[in-house]
């Protein structure tokens, strides 16, 4: 009885405190990775600078054969490539999706395309078709995500064209599509039409326009549960920043080039200080920070520490920051020898992260759940919050046996054998809401514990 009393001991003191990040090495061997997103579906997308985008499963492999090849349309090196990918939300139905890449002039193209009627595996390549093109006169700064927003429209990431400081104030330009965010509907209209409520709909060369003043946008994503809309914007000399608004706001001017953050930078003929919107967050140069990387607000039901948190990191720190919307971050330990360039989300909601330099995907975790666990160990347990059920996944390597709930006072409310088989569903309608504390043995007799909420 002893143990017992001193693992709830141990487990409600670390209850206490806030989660803990922790990588879990997912996958390896691509090649200078830049977006991870996934179809609907439990596969992985991930797109290589280069001009590739490769599968990666569940169980961590990787498809041999590529889902699409453009190697010898992109010019790739530096902040150009094949930047960006997003699936249409009927994906299921339609098979249609979405590329951002520089060609070889150096200019910024949306391209859709169709799944191989055949083979859900394979992109049907020839089905390509240039939505939009965009003349960049730098290298730099090309922003490079594409979302869908909760309103079914296209939502692209603009950066201001390159060069220091954006001295053409292409940003606050209103007649350019370049330091902006766009907004089509790839719905209707050849090849895409305009919304009707874009703010600057009908004045020539801004039709697409959602909001100005953005340097590089480099990542940006919808939160999937209030609709919010998150950009991270990569600075100029010395504040990196976290922008948030609600998905409906049109219109917003970022502040770019008339504010770094938000301080001064340069003000000659910007509009009122009073009709910008101000980032949530900023983070100093002299932390070590030089190139935001915008993550996603947790959705997922693994780790319920994380609901509602933001994550992002940066290029030059290769730690894990983490925020609600009152903009206090909470930072990881450091990383060290990762240079991250994305995030990702599966479509669970988990989060896994990308490191551009070494060409691994992690798997994003909350190690203060753990006790006395082993990789081998590892049982994904869902939904967490649950309800009436639990469903029990068995781990790379081993199948769980036996299942045992206990409360926070140590008291055993519930154990069961399970089944030799990858999937088993435990019924939990007779408990409490409340926290939980969940122990599974394996074949090999060892332990795994988690924590479980009920609701």
């Amino acid at each position: 009885m002893k143990p017992m009393v001193l693992l709830f001991s141990l487990y409600s003191l670390s209850f206490c405190y806030s989660q803990t990040i922790g990588l879990q090495s997912f996958a390896t061997g691509f090649t200078r990775p830049l977006e991870i997103t996934n179809a609907g579906d439990s596969r992985l997308f991930i797109v290589e600078q280069g001009g590739i985008i490769k599968i990666l499963n569940s169980d961590g492999t990787t498809n041999p054969n590529a889902f699409l090849n453009i190697t010898g349309q992109v010019s790739n090196g530096g902040e150009q490539g094949l930047l960006g990918l997003a699936f249409h939300p009927n994906y299921a139905s339609n098979g249609f999706f979405y590329t951002n890449h520089t060609n070889l002039s150096g200019n910024t193209v949306i391209t859709k395309y169709s799944v191989d009627s055949a083979n859900p595996n394979l992109a049907n390549a020839s089905s390509g078709t240039i939505l939009l093109t965009i003349a960049q006169p730098y290298a730099n700064h090309n922003g490079g995500s594409l979302k869908f927003g909760p309103d079914g429209y296209l939502y692209i990431g603009m950066g201001d064209g390159g060069s220091a400081g954006d001295p053409e104030n292409r940003a606050q330009n209103i007649n350019e599509l370049l330091g902006k965010m766009l907004r089509i509907d790839v719905n209707s209209g050849t090849p895409y039409n305009i919304p009707a409520d874009n703010p600057y709909a009908g004045i020539a060369g801004a039709d697409e326009i959602w909001a100005i003043g953005l340097r590089n946008p480099w990542k940006f994503s919808f939160d999937k549960k209030l609709g919010n809309l998150w950009i991270a914007d990569v600075g100029q000399n010395n504040i990196e920043e976290v922008n948030i608004a609600v998905a409906t706001q049109s219109g917003l001017n970022y502040g770019w080039r008339c504010y770094e953050g938000n301080t001064a930078y340069n003000t000659a003929g910007c509009p009122s200080q009073s009709s910008m919107n101000f980032p949530i967050k900023t983070i100093n140069h002299s932390t070590g920070a030089c190139s935001i990387t915008g993550g996603y607000v947790y959705n997922g039901t693994i780790y319920p520490n994380f609901k509602g948190l933001y994550f992002f990191t940066d290029y030059c720190n290769p730690q894990i920051g983490t925020m609600r919307s009152i903009g206090t971050v909470t930072y990881s330990e450091v990383f060290t020898g990762n240079s991250f360039s994305t995030f990702g989300e599966d479509n669970t909601g988990e989060l896994y992260i990308a490191a551009l330099n070494n060409g691994s995907i992690f798997k994003i975790t909350d190690t203060s759940l753990a006790l006395n666990t082993f990789d081998k160990t590892q049982f994904v347990i869902y939904p967490n919050p649950a309800k009436s059920e639990i469903i029990i996944q068995k781990s790379n390597q081993n199948y769980p046996t036996v299942v045992t709930l206990f409360d926070l006072e140590g008291k055993m409310l519930l154990q069961q054998k399970t089944e030799n088989k990858a999937v088993n569903i435990i019924k939990t309608n007779h408990l409490s809401k409340g926290v939980y504390i969940i122990t599974i043995r394996n074949d090999q007799g060892e332990l795994s514990t988690q924590k479980l909420i009920f609701e």
